[in-house]
């Protein structure tokens, strides 16, 4: 009896060291496949979010029904996804930075639209450096714009709208808040075109250097049917001297 019983615990001794080995080198080829990188010839995938290893978002890539709304610091505002098909970047802190992003199609009336983007924001604040193509049928423009943005946190800003849409119904009243929330901040205007190269909708090459304000006040164009002129424009919009002179 005795002899048995240390036969049986033997063979228990001999089966858990087979299972134990078996166990770590499943365990220790698991780690290595994860570890490795992997190669697809082709993948169809309707989302991808590159994270760092903290979890914060660093770029996602999406289909349009997928598409990320805007983030700051890792929290949505603003207004959901589900609009923007292409790439979002975010900075360091989770927030996003830019992004390239583009649509097209026809309408069943025959005619189409189309429009692409590829922009860069200020930190924590919307695009200031965009190259844009835009077709409404066949009238388009595409250009490259440099711009000024206000340093007001574009968080706090969509907060104060989002509280004036939120107090006041459709109507005079809300028209006026949000009129006076758009003014400048200290004296600077929450967005302001500086430089602007690109063809317009008439079909004639541009080059428009604006004042902080926004304002034009230099233009360099080559018209529709290769006329060249150079434009000088006050603050309010006026020409006041032409090369050549008409």
């Amino acid at each position: 009896m005795d002899n048995e019983i240390r036969r049986e615990l033997r063979l228990l001794k001999v089966y858990a060291m087979v299972i134990t080995a078996l166990l770590g080198t499943v365990s220790i080829a698991a780690f290595r496949q994860a570890s490795q990188k992997q190669r697809f010839t082709e993948i169809d995938v309707e989302r991808i979010n590159i994270v760092e290893p903290d979890g914060k978002p660093r770029m996602v890539i999406s289909n349009r029904p997928r598409s990320i709304g805007p983030i700051y610091k890792g929290k949505p505002f603003g207004y959901p996804g589900g609009s923007r098909p292409g790439i979002i970047f975010f900075n360091d802190e989770g927030t996003e930075n830019g992004g390239l992003t583009f649509e097209g199609k026809r309408q069943p009336d025959g005619t189409f639209r189309a429009q692409s983007g590829f922009s860069f924001d200020q930190f924590n604040q919307d695009q200031v450096l965009y190259f844009q193509y835009n077709d409404n049928n066949g009238r388009r423009n595409m250009g490259l714009t440099i711009a000024d943005r206000a340093d007001v946190d574009i968080y706090d800003m969509v907060a104060e709208r989002d509280s004036i849409m939120k107090a006041n119904p459709e109507g005079p009243a809300r028209t006026a808040a949000l009129q006076k929330w758009a003014q400048p901040r200290n004296g600077v205007p929450l967005a302001a075109p500086r430089v602007y190269v690109g063809r317009d909708a008439s079909k004639a090459a541009v080059l428009n250097l604006s004042d902080r304000n926004g304002k034009p006040r230099l233009r360099l164009t080559v018209d529709s049917l290769g006329a060249p002129s150079l434009e000088f424009l006050d603050a309010t919009g006026n020409v006041t001297s032409r090369l050549p002179e008409k």
